[in-house]
């Protein structure tokens, strides 16, 4: 028996504002003939409304974001019914979005109208062990496209396949590693050996890395340069004004010692904020409250001017960093990115980094961010609400700021002997040739104070049946009978590194062992499984079979374990919403 939370829906979705929805909602419920299980209008409209008042996001998306919460509360509702009711969930789909579900392999997506970019990035395929044993990739602790995936799909919408770097979903989790407990090897390293959730006939290898946690009494000094585009380009709350408040938010965690300083751009750039104690926090929010956004945007006057501000109070042994917020929509002046990102090598060899605060939608440049970030030895991270600013540059502050570690690779050698095919997970634009590993003129990613680094490999071992290449006839690359030694063996794990003052790299090697597989998954292996499963759905990766998006879901449930801020609880609800949106008539029954 259907209730008419569809028509709810349908009505909903041709309103322009919340009262509209709330309108339609209860014209829809009087037009409706109700049965006894059917959710009450009065009920599903004190829902909406309450979510609506709590929601930071919902000016931003009201077309989509009345929806979801219309969905979302009708559906926290229906349960509320008891199993019968709960059985009927069929019937809250979003018909009018034409979506298919995503329940087993690739999906279509909906059409979103945007000039948003982003670099396109094909996955990454099965490697033979045998002819090519070795893989190299730089380290990544860039987030951004986490939080922009989360934005749209609270948008209700899929991301476009080219915004999910599936490293930056895996790093925006702490996973709790044991740190190392000096800075003199400024990171641990971690390994963990187990089945794979999607195919019970490859394992996955785990390999974390957690950063040296600097107490915020012992960070250095910081000369700190915030070069803000206030074009008219960014010219709406979710822009401008979210950037305002989160600089206010951040301000407050600075020091005396510490010093601000303030470049705007547009049609031109200019000083707002000569260099300011960290702790006059007065001066600090009357720049910004100053700021008013206008005109085209030449981002390299911009960039210049915050360079010679960061050079002339530059702190030798403290901690010299430009932070550039924009929505990078670089249109006016010089836009040859190879010549700003050529600018931006030079700084940083002279001891000035660069980060990037992406804001906006619409417009959005999520490829230039991330280039800028990578050349400037700096982290990308998408602003999207006020509490992702409070995560970025207050909780995670000495992270952001504070480099441990720079030019951080990793390689492994798997054992052509034991294994047969790998594949990394991520990483696609990360990857080195193996001969830059140790090359010290190579650049690659920095660790920051306390920053934690998430990579997996899946790996089919000989005699579990999880090739799916067909096996050399001549085992090309396969060592001969003397090997017993080393028969056991599973990979050899190597990181480089520098220290933040040096320009010579240091090793340090792991072996990677058969014995290591446990029959019981910690709770970070399964909880980055799950995060990793996600993003391979969402880039429709082929390697996934029949795992759904209930399965993941429920593997994350199962590895919640210490949340202290709640964001692997949203995360569990971000697959929630999904499996939602996009149920349709193929609603997945394994989602409970």
């Amino acid at each position: 028996m259907k209730n008419n939370s569809p028509l709810v829906l349908l009505a909903c979705s041709a309103a322009v504002t919340l009262t509209a929805c709330v309108s339609e909602i209860d014209s829809a419920a009087h037009t409706t003939k109700t049965s006894p299980t059917s959710i009450p209008s009065t009920v599903l409209r004190e829902e909406v409304v309450s979510a609506a008042e709590q929601s930071d996001s919902v000016r931003q998306y009201m077309p989509t974001k009345k929806l979801e919460l219309a969905q979302s509360a009708a559906e926290r509702k229906a349960k509320s019914y008891g199993p019968a009711r709960s059985q009927d969930l069929g019937a809250l789909q979003l018909s009018s979005l034409n979506a298919t579900p995503l329940v087993h392999g690739p999906v279509e997506r909906i059409h979103v109208d945007t000039n948003e970019k982003y670099q396109e990035l094909d996955n990454n395929q099965l490697t033979l062990a045998a002819t090519q044993p070795v893989s190299t990739f730089s380290i990544d602790v860039d987030t951004g496209a986490y939080s922009n995936v989360r934005r749209f799909l609270q948008a209700g919408s899929l991301p476009p396949v080219d915004a999910v770097r599936i490293e930056e979903l895996l790093n925006y989790f702490d996973y709790h590693y044991a740190g190392p407990e000096s800075s003199d090897q400024p990171f641990s390293v971690l390994s963990e050996l187990g089945v794979t959730p999607w195919n019970d006939k490859t394992r996955l290898l785990h390999i974390g890395i957690q950063g040296y946690e600097v107490d915020k009494n012992e960070r250095p000094a910081a000369n700190l340069v915030f070069l803000m585009d206030v074009s008219g380009s960014m010219a709406s709350p979710n822009k401008l004004g979210l950037l305002k408040s989160s600089i206010k938010m951040m301000a407050k965690g600075l020091t005396a010692e510490d010093s601000v300083s303030m470049v705007v751009y547009a049609g031109a750039s200019g000083v707002v904020l000569e260099p300011t104690a960290g702790s006059d926090i007065r001066a600090i929010n009357a720049a910004l409250d100053a700021l008013a956004a206008g005109g085209s945007t030449n981002g390299r006057a911009g960039i210049e001017l915050a360079y010679d501000m960061a050079a002339k109070n530059f702190k030798k042994g403290g901690i010299n960093r430009v932070l550039l917020a924009t929505d990078g929509d670089f249109n006016v002046g010089i836009s040859d990115i190879e010549k700003l990102k050529a600018l931006i090598e030079k700084k940083r060899e002279a001891g000035i980094a660069l980060s990037t605060l992406g804001f906006g939608t619409g417009n959005y440049n999520d490829h230039l961010m991330e280039q800028l970030a990578d050349v400037g030895n700096g982290a990308y991270a998408y602003i999207d609400t006020l509490s992702e600013a409070q995560k970025v540059l207050v909780d995670e502050l000495g992270s952001t700021l504070m480099t441990i570690a720079k030019d951080v690779k990793i390689q492994v050698e798997f054992n052509p002997a034991v294994v047969s095919e790998y594949r990394l997970i991520g990483y696609v634009n990360r990857k080195l040739a193996n001969e830059d590993f140790n090359n010290d003129k190579i650049d690659a990613g920095e660790i920051g104070a306390g920053h934690s680094v998430t990579a997996l490999y899946e790996i089919a071992v000989k005699g579990d049946g999880g090739e799916l290449n067909t096996p050399l006839r001549y085992g090309k690359g396969e060592k001969s009978g003397d090997d017993s030694g080393i028969q056991g063996e599973i990979a050899e794990l190597r990181l480089r590194y520098k220290q933040p003052d040096s320009n010579t790299s240091q090793l340090i090697t792991q072996i990677i062992t058969k014995r290591m597989q446990s029959t019981k998954q910690s709770e970070q292996f399964r909880f980055s499984a799950a995060v990793a499963a996600f993003g391979q759905q969402l880039r429709n990766s082929k390697y996934l079979g029949d795992f759904s998006l209930a399965d993941t879901r429920a593997l994350a449930h199962s590895a919640k374990g210490e949340d202290r801020f709640g964001y692997r609880a949203e995360f569990v609800q971000l697959l929630r919403l999904a499996e939602t949106l996009y149920a349709g008539s193929g609603f997945n029954n394994k989602s409970g």
